[in-house]
This record gives structure tokens, C-alpha cells and sequence, in this order.
């Protein structure tokens, strides 16, 4: 891409950014209207007093964005982080309990009562934490709060592989040959292993960070390899089901960041690398993606759009997709249902 074109897409992704991230709220009991904030921090019937549930960096930048719009935060903090900088930034502080995450910022009932408490319409989850959970999504609906993010139906649809992968193909998504149903025993994934073709990916349905995901070369490796990753799967996230793909050898990890709203629009804001990594970690984030033509790029963001209406899926998202260097084919991965820094 020459040094002109470049300038020139960053100028239209200003132009594009600036008009979803105006000041806009959304009504409390109706998502289909749009009210702008008032310089005295509310709209009519708008949102003026949010809970962020979480704490550190991400806290206080949400902080940061909510009083440039006039709104009124509600901080909740642990015995460890009495002191801390986000404590300090918002209006209110709730205690919410002890030092460990599942007594305090995991614990989605305290949460909900001090935003009812406090008088917040909105919580804010940051990324982390229960950013990704759909029960706390559907908690905060019933509760009559606004959850800042998608719906609980497509955290849920988009958290299992499996179910995820299974919609994206329906909605001619391309996908990594494989299998992603519900059998698990043994034999069965065996046999689907021979019919894919060697090396395969055996990894679990729930969960990330690259934990119980096994390279399997060969038939004589399956058995061993299957076992470990169901006892991994179990043990970091609580689940013991996989599934099983051909294994990319030479491959380029890209997603695409997307935007939609509450009305059915979604729109992407073009794609990054981040195919250097280490244990499945992330450590550099390109964009644009390097050495991709126009065309392949206007697919890639095709099927990331794609991807999210699928789901009906609103708020900021990242779809990620893995590129075949070899054959120069791209498939779906998976769904980030959340902020993902540095969104």
C-alpha cells in the first residue's frame, strides 16, 4: 500500500470513528432511540450515572470518556484496591468484598445491587472479569440496568466454538474444515480425524488463551492427545468438550474490529495482524495488515460484518480469522464479545 493511500484510508477511519463515537446514549427501556447527552450530563430519559465493574487502566478510561459526556461514574472496589486510582476517579465507590476476584469483581449479584443502590442505569464492564458472562448480561436486563456491550444472546452464542462455528457456516462464513459438533466420544472424533487429514487441532469449546489445545501429527498421537486436552479444558474452564480442525501450518492470525447498534447497522473499521505471538499470546498488533491486497481486505471485512449480524450482535466486537499463507484462504476463529485492549 503506498505511503498515499494509507493517509488517505486513516483519514476516512478518523472521519468513520468520529461518527460512532459521538456522545450518544441510549434510553433506559428503549433501545431503538438514540438521545444525545446534555451538557448537563443527561438526555431526556437518558443515562446519567454509570457502574463500572472493573478496576485499573480500563476503569479509568471508561471514567476518562464518561465525564467528557457529562456522566456520573460509580467506582466498586476489593479490600486490595481501597486506594486505587479508579477509587479515586468516580464519584461514588462501592466496597464489593475481600482481595480475590470471585468474592468481589466476579461476584454478579453484589455488583447489580450497588448499581440499584447507587442509583446507576448502566454498567460498564471494561474487559475481563464478567465482560464476557451472558448469565450477568441476562442479570443486568432483568434488573431493569443497561449492559454496555452486546447481548446476552450473543455472548452465549459466540462464547462455544462449537455453536459459534456452526452459525458462522449457516451464514456463509468461511470455516477451517473440522467438526464441531456435540458427539465426544473418542472413536467417533477419531474416525472425523482421519476423514479431515493430518496434522489436526483438537481444541476445547469453551475458554482461550490457547489452554488445552493439542497438535496432532498423526493417528498414533490422537488417543493421548484427546485425553489431555479434555482433562485441560475441564480443569480451566470447567468444561470438558473439543473440537477438532485441520491444523494450519503455515498460518497468519488477522481480525477485524466491528461496530453495530441497537437498529441492525454493522460496520467494520478494517483489520490488524497479530500473527507474532508466544503460547497463543498476542504480543504485536499490526494495522493495517501487511502484505493483503484491497480485495482480499473488502472480504475480510465482508465476512467480519457477516459474522456479527449472524448474532445480532451490537456494540464493539472483534472477529478473528486465521489465513491459510499457502493456499490463501481465510476462515473464522472465533468472536471476542468484548472491548479488547487497545480498542
Amino acid at each position: 500500500m503506498s505511503l498515499v493511500a494509507l493517509m488517505d484510508r486513516r483519514k476516512l477511519l478518523r472521519r468513520t470513528l468520529i461518527q460512532i463515537l459521538k456522545p450518544i446514549v441510549f434510553r433506559q427501556g428503549a433501545a431503538s432511540t438514540a438521545v444525545p447527552v446534555s451538557s448537563k450530563g443527561r438526555g431526556r430519559g437518558g443515562i446519567d450515572k454509570i457502574l463500572v465493574a472493573n478496576r485499573g487502566e480500563i476503569a479509568c478510561r471508561i471514567m476518562r470518556t464518561a465525564r467528557r459526556l457529562g456522566i456520573r461514574t460509580v467506582a466498586v472496589f476489593s479490600d486490595a484496591d481501597r486506594g486505587a486510582l479508579h477509587v479515586e476517579s468516580a464519584e461514588e465507590a462501592v466496597w464489593i468484598g475481600p482481595a480475590p476476584a470471585r468474592f468481589s469483581y466476579l461476584n454478579a449479584s453484589t455488583i447489580i445491587q450497588a448499581a440499584l443502590r447507587t442509583g446507576a442505569q448502566a454498567i460498564h464492564p471494561g474487559y475481563g472479569f464478567l465482560s464476557e458472562s451472558a448469565e450477568f448480561a441476562q442479570l443486568c436486563e432483568d434488573a431493569g440496568l443497561n449492559f454496555i456491550g452486546p447481548p446476552a444472546s450473543a455472548i452465549r452464542d459466540m462464547g462455544d466454538k462449537s455453536a459459534s462455528k456452526r452459525i458462522m457456516g449457516a451464514a456463509g462464513v468461511p470455516l477451517v474444515p473440522g467438526y464441531h459438533g456435540d458427539r465426544q466420544d473418542i472413536d467417533f472424533l477419531k474416525s472425523e480425524a482421519e476423514k479431515i487429514g493430518y496434522p489436526i487441532l483438537i481444541k476445547p469449546t469453551h475458554g482461550g488463551g490457547g489452554k488445552g489445545m493439542r497438535i496432532v501429527q498423526n493417528s498414533d498421537e490422537f488417543a493421548d492427545s484427546f485425553l489431555g486436552a479434555l482433562r485441560e479444558a475441564g480443569s480451566s474452564f470447567g468444561i470438558s468438550t473439543v473440537l477438532i480442525e485441520k491444523y494450519i501450518t503455515q498460518p497468519r492470525h488477522v481480525e477485524v474490529q466491528v461496530f453495530g447498534d441497537k437498529h441492525g447497522n454493522v460496520i467494520h473499521l478494517y483489520e490488524r495482524d497479530c500473527s507474532v505471538q508466544r503460547r497463543h499470546q498476542k504480543i504485536i498488533e499490526e494495522a493495517p495488515a501487511p502484505n493483503i491486497s484491497d480485495e482480499f481486505r473488502s472480504h475480510l471485512g465482508e465476512a467480519a460484518v457477516a459474522a456479527a449480524k449472524a448474532v445480532g450482535y451490537y456494540n464493539a466486537g472483534t472477529v478473528e480469522f486465521i489465513m491459510d499463507t499457502v493456499s490463501g484462504q481465510f476462515y473464522f476463529m472465533e468472536m471476542n464479545t468484548r472491548l479488547q485492549f487497545p480498542d
